[in-house]
């Protein structure tokens, strides 16, 4: 495996990304989207074990300049304009697509995009922007709804929800599967009974926010996103 940082550009800001390369050549590329902390090493981590898979792993930066919340005040601060501008979100998600694509070594037909949390939005609206990949997959992301290209949804979703999580109430994941189907888009959700937000962070745990690691669903959640890229692949 190689890994190595990566610069690239959306309107007005550089980005700064995180690659990881399999031994293969013309690999799937999967972009993966950090939580609201940024592009830190949790993610860089997936990135690696995409890779150990198979595939090109491609950690991509919504902030800007590799940039890291410190803490949760200015993870927020740094997530909220981006939540708040949804065509600002797409614009740099929708750049490191097109980057990765680019990149040597990956098949640009055979590309998708996992999320946390945050992220989890942020692959979401990538599917929504109506752009050429073939999945996307959300692990405990918002599943708040936003604008829908002309060009329709293309990409099939895959949605992994901790049952309890109190960011995303039942409310949310209701009009997120009637937004779903009314854009025909091809979706699964998968709820995971008993589990909060954060369930793949073994470092999340904070009753204030209702994030707890739970074992089994990063397992099963892992396990699923692996049959989804088979498929889709």
């Amino acid at each position: 495996m190689k890994t190595e940082t990566v610069s690239y550009q959306a309107t007005d800001v550089e980005l700064e990304g995180y690659v990881a390369f399999p031994d293969a050549e013309n690999a799937p590329l999967v972009l993966i989207a950090h939580t609201w902390a940024g592009k830190d090493e949790f993610v860089h981590k997936k990135a690696e074990d995409l890779a150990e898979l198979g595939y090109v792993g491609f950690a991509v930066d919504m902030y800007g300049n590799g940039k890291v919340g410190a803490d949760t005040a200015e993870n927020e601060s740094l997530m909220t304009p981006l939540v708040g501008d949804r065509n600002m979100l797409k614009d740099r998600i929708v750049s490191a697509l097109h980057y990765g694509k680019s990149l040597p070594g990956v098949d640009p037909n055979r590309t998708a995009a996992i999320g946390y949390c945050f992220g989890g939005l942020v692959a979401l609206d990538l599917a929504r922007s109506g752009e050429d990949l073939q999945g996307v997959v959300s692990f405990h992301g918002l599943l708040m709804g936003s604008d829908i290209s002309e060009t329709g949804i293309k990409a099939k979703v895959l949605a992994l929800h901790g049952e309890r999580d109190p960011m995303v109430p039942l409310e949310m994941v209701d009009a997120f599967q009637k937004e779903m189907t009314k854009a025909g888009a091809d979706w699964q959700l998968h709820s995971y009974g008993g589990t909060y937000h954060a369930f793949t962070n073994p470092d999340a745990n904070d009753p204030n926010l209702g994030t707890q690691f739970n074992k089994s669903a990063n397992e099963r959640s892992w396990q699923s996103m692996q049959n989804f890229l088979n498929e889709i692949f």
